[in-house]
């Protein structure tokens, strides 16, 4: 059984993300959500305990994928394999191209866009070290309410452009980590977290807005 941490994460009503337009999937409209869901006065703070228990709400969570781009224009992207100390039992041994995890209080005291700002920053430096600068692009969410993981979880997936591929993992439980073409992702599907699995297939759609970076990206701010 996996140990739930005792905080306060960011939440938002079910209720109030289908009033915005129901989805299951990929939707690669986060503008026509994200104003109303980080306002602070539709978001609260809960017992993380309650929430994971809790399907009436959905709490959000940054899913950043880290891109590199090859000389050739090629795109690879950093993946890893959630070792056995994640917090989250259920995704354990799972591979994954999504770096991110809940908004807590001490994140900011308003629950708001600057709130969940802070929180992606803090869950980034937590779990891995980028050693390049890179441009965020937020492309879309993630719903799933397919399995007992989803249907607690809104995903907000940022693509971070890496002026090169220097990503290293902090936390010990991120093992197997790289990157790699999304053919070679795609051929490994199966063992993926839904979510990736979600967002692979996107992009290999072409739903997710990805241009070539060619020019200099700016430095990683300290």
């Amino acid at each position: 059984m996996s140990v739930i941490p005792q905080e306060d994460v960011l939440v938002v009503l079910r209720s109030l993300v289908e009033s915005i337009g129901k989805f299951q999937g990929f939707c690669e409209e986060p503008q026509k959500y994200l104003p109303t869901l980080l306002d602070r006065h539709h978001t609260q703070w809960m017992p993380r305990s309650r929430a994971e228990e809790d399907p009436s709400f959905k709490q959000l969570i940054p899913y950043c994928v880290l891109r590199s781009i090859d000389k050739d224009g090629a795109s690879r992207f950093f993946a890893y394999t959630r070792g056995g100390g994640q917090h989250e039992a259920r995704l354990r041994a799972k591979r994954s191209i999504g770096v991110g995890g809940h908004i807590a209080s001490t994140d900011g005291r308003y629950g708001d866009d600057s709130s969940y700002d802070a929180g992606m920053r803090r869950e980034l430096d937590e779990e891995i070290e980028i050693s390049c600068g890179y441009r965020s692009t937020c492309v879309g969410l993630i719903n799933d309410d397919s399995n007992a993981v989803g249907q607690v979880h809104l995903g907000v997936v940022h693509v971070l452009d890496l002026e090169a591929p220097l990503v290293t993992p902090r936390e010990q439980e991120l093992v197997e980590c790289g990157f790699e073409s999304l053919a070679q992702l795609l051929e490994d599907r199966n063992r993926f977290e839904t979510w990736s699995q979600i967002t692979l297939d996107a992009i290999s759609a072409g739903l997710l807005s990805l241009p070539i970076i060619q020019k200099e990206l700016p430095p990683r701010s300290a």
